[in-house]
């Protein structure tokens, strides 16, 4: 057994090395020299794990979509087509966190379609397609019901994925110098509130405005 721990400590350890340089320099640009030298291993002991470098990065990036997933509670909410106050605010959780926790994430899927062509859409289609799917038919479902404005639901499904995921770094073009939450907290609420006045105005799911939070 002790052999087996070794080598996935040591495999973890490449996995999270090659993460941070794939992110920082795209796929071509990173080496497995360059990712066994900062990862402190030797270069065949990271063939020894992984069958080539594309190996690797599909390892990567399967390892950081770990988690990108709905809650038991959340999947359930989303099948009994609960209201979009109770619903939204956790979908907006789940993509806020990713924005600000796992950013090498995003890169890693941008570095996916930009470098590694058909198999990083057929790889993010396979990792992101269900999660996706079930937010639009859950909008969809409720704009039918009429307890959300009468709009596209692929076109509203992009764009709150897309600004939830995109926000922070759109917003520091927009005025960088200034900061954008004190906290995680802070953005759920802020993005609840945005999307339940745009697509629901007659909910709200939180006050307004919202209470600095101090720890």
């Amino acid at each position: 057994m002790r052999p087996a721990t070794k080598h996935s400590a040591k495999a973890d350890k490449v996995v999270q090395t090659a993460g941070m340089l794939f992110a920082r320099q795209g796929y071509n640009a990173t080496s497995t020299r360059e990712i066994a030298r900062l990862a402190n291993v030797s270069e065949n002991s990271i063939f020894r794990i992984f069958t080539n470098k594309e190996d690797l990065f599909w390892s990567v990036l399967r390892s950081n979509c770990t988690g990108l997933k709905f809650s038991r509670g959340l999947q359930e909410a989303i099948a009994k087509c609960d209201s979009p106050e109770a619903v939204l605010p956790k979908i907006l959780e789940l993509l806020t966190d990713t924005a600000t926790y796992r950013p090498e994430l995003l890169r890693l899927v941008a570095v996916a379609f930009l470098e590694l062509d058909a198999k990083g859409e057929a790889f993010c289609r396979e990792q992101f397609t269900p999660v996706i799917s079930a937010i639009n038919q859950y909008l969809a479902l409720n704009i039918k019901s009429g307890r959300i404005r009468d709009l596209d639901s692929t076109m509203l499904t992009a764009a709150l994925i897309m600004a939830a995921l995109t926000h922070p770094g759109i917003y520091n073009l927009i005025d960088g110098n200034k900061p954008l939450y004190s906290n995680s907290l802070e953005a759920h609420r802020a993005h609840t509130r945005f999307w339940l006045d745009l697509v629901a105005p007659t909910m709200s799911a939180y006050p307004w405005p919202i209470t600095p939070i101090t720890e």
